[in-house]
């Protein structure tokens, strides 16, 4: 289609210029979309939803409304505007009390901070502070012993110093002593503590030998593991003090744990054979020195009187010799017979007889 360039040139109504591109509303030109359809005005019709969200668009203002402007106004009356400055005065002081004032248990300390950073420390009892998020109170319990069971599920295999593997559990007690570096110097403070924990028991285990662990050198262990967390914990300026470790399994793996019984056993044995000698052994020293005393005695006696000394140890050993023989040896001048006398059985007085009477001669009247 070929278009001459006179009709290019053909000047524009001026009714269609002073209407924009799209006319006016007396169908000179092109009529506009959103406009209201000719005769609408005059007809009186009410503008559609489309036309009301369209002029709303545009800035048009709230409300409907015919040709004189804006819709229907809704002002807010006197009773309205204090009811809602009623509210906001609570909120604000249901929000200062909540944010200023602070109860501070007697076992807890609260770290102020000012704008994030550290201001001071709260001691027990009511305190009172600007609002939040100016000024921010974190309350730490400082006297509450918390304990920590390692590991969290199940046993813990460990390594010992001399290559046996042994299953292991225990309990670590510790307490904040510094609540401001319990709060700053370590983001999570329980967490520290459980990496602490057992870094220190995995430290002082690889020292130790087996039969220290699930021996007789647990409270030994349990000593350096407390004193080794501590370090670590001083040093992170943790605000942590560690109360104690206790080990409550220190065991054999379940694989070989009637092996280990049976060394156990053998070792118990053998413990107790030697508090047998050992106990034998003073007896016997005991004695010998008893012994070595009373002849020290004796030979100092016998060195002051040898001759009575002497006699009086022959008595005595003729007497500890005889009191097992059932006779009895009764000496008379020039005579010395054997007669068969009952043990225990003293002999008479010569020359009295249980009647007063004169004593009987032998039967046999013979002598030896």
């Amino acid at each position: 289609m070929i278009i001459s360039r006179r009709w290019l040139r053909r000047p524009i109504p001026l009714a269609a210029q002073s209407n924009g591109p799209w006319g006016n509303d007396d169908n000179v030109g092109p009529r506009n979309p959103w406009s209201v359809p000719p005769g609408a005005k005059r007809a009186g019709a009410k503008p559609t939803a489309l036309d009301e969200f369209i002029r709303r668009a545009r800035g048009g203002g709230g409300g409907g409304g015919g040709e004189g402007g804006g819709g229907p106004h809704f002002p807010i009356g006197a009773n309205a505007r204090v009811l809602w400055l009623l509210g906001v005065a609570v909120l604000v002081a249901i929000w200062l009390v909540l944010t200023s004032i602070h109860q501070i248990g007697p076992q807890q300390r609260g770290v102020v901070t000012y704008f994030g950073r550290y201001s001071g420390m709260l001691e027990p009892g009511i305190r009172v502070t600007l609002p939040a998020p100016i000024v921010n109170v974190t309350k730490v319990d400082v006297e509450q012993v918390r304990t920590d069971e390692f590991p969290r599920d199940g046993g813990e295999t460990v390594l010992t110093g001399d290559q046996n593997i042994i299953d292991l559990a225990y309990t670590v007690r510790w307490r904040v002593s510094d609540a401001r570096n319990y709060v700053f110097e370590i983001k999570d403070p329980q967490e520290t503590v459980r990496a602490t924990a057992e870094s220190a028991m995995r430290s002082v285990l690889a020292t130790t030998t087996l039969n220290q662990a699930i021996g007789a050198g647990r409270t030994e262990i349990e000593a350096r593991v407390a004193e080794t967390m501590q370090q670590i914990l001083t040093s992170y300026q943790a605000g942590v003090q560690v109360q104690g470790v206790s080990i409550k399994q220190a065991a054999p793996p379940s694989q070989l744990a009637d092996d280990f019984n049976a060394v156990t056993a053998a070792q118990q044995e053998a413990v107790g054979n030697l508090n047998n000698a050992r106990s034998y052994s003073q007896q016997v020293v005991a004695r010998a020195q008893g012994e070595a005393s009373a002849f020290d005695q004796v030979y100092a006696q016998y060195r002051l009187a040898p001759e009575v000394t002497r006699r009086r140890m022959y008595y005595e050993t003729m007497e500890a010799v005889l009191a097992k023989t059932d006779k009895t040896i009764v000496e008379t001048p020039g005579v010395t017979p054997y007669l068969p006398i009952e043990r225990g059985r003293r002999l008479q007085e010569p020359g009295a007889t249980a009647s007063g009477t004169a004593p009987a001669q032998p039967s046999n009247g013979g002598a030896r």
